[in-house]
């Protein structure tokens, strides 16, 4: 996560640097186009122990059903990590914290926490996972679902959905790798405009490399 947070971090400072320069109508429409699809892909990025939203509905356990739809994740070699965030989970009983493992996906259900009961259902995870040597851990404030990986290999997302969101993205932008998109953007940009505009598309990312060949961010986040 943090190698693709970075990426989307350099092609939005680079996309930033090119629209201060661009003067163009079309140019900085396009941009400012590509610099917003990147803002909302970063803050789309999970994040570990984001707070639990709360969607409460009346429950036969009894009280309300909170379903948790904000988590963060991580991966080894051996497991995926889904970490939830919920107060006060330590002091519950081990037995009202409750996760089902299949094949291709996992529930979990927290009892009467707060006279709250959570629910969070992950269906079609991108690859399969050992029921038997799947597990749970209760952490301060956190619950911990460990996916073990039925083949040690890298995950690139959670769930079959992103993947599926992520190709379709690519083949937008006619990339790939996510990390071109924005090189192929500007390409277009390049082939298709007059004079003017390729000369400033020129000078603004010699300018940008310049900066980066000296270790120099080309703008802030």
């Amino acid at each position: 996560m943090a190698a693709a947070r970075e990426e989307l971090q350099r092609d939005l400072a680079e996309a930033r640097e090119l629209l201060a320069r661009a003067t163009r109508r079309r140019l900085r429409e396009l941009l400012l186009g590509e610099q917003r699809r990147l803002e909302l892909e970063l803050r789309n990025l999970p994040q570990p122990r984001e707070a639990a939203a709360e969607e409460e509905e009346k429950s036969p356990l009894g009280g309300y059903t909170v379903k948790i739809n904000n988590y963060g994740w991580d991966q080894s070699d051996k497991f995926i990590k889904i970490y939830i965030s919920l107060n006060g989970v330590q002091k519950l009983p081990a037995e009202n914290v409750m996760v089902n493992f299949t094949e291709r996906s996992f529930d979990l259900l927290v009892k009467n926490l707060n006279g709250k009961n959570y629910t969070m259902t992950f269906n079609n995870l991108l690859k399969p996972i050992s029921v038997e040597g799947s597990s749970k851990k209760i952490k301060t404030d956190t619950v911990l679902v460990m996916c073990r990986k039925k083949q040690e290999e890298k995950w690139e997302c959670l769930t079959q959905v992103e993947k599926e969101s992520k190709e379709k993205e690519k083949a937008a932008y006619d990339s790939s790798d996510p990390s071109e998109g924005l090189m192929n953007l500007l390409k277009k940009i390049y082939t298709e405009g007059d004079d003017e505009m390729k000369r400033t598309i020129n000078k603004a990312w010699v300018e940008s490399r310049e900066k980066q060949s000296k270790g120099e961010t080309p703008m802030d986040i």
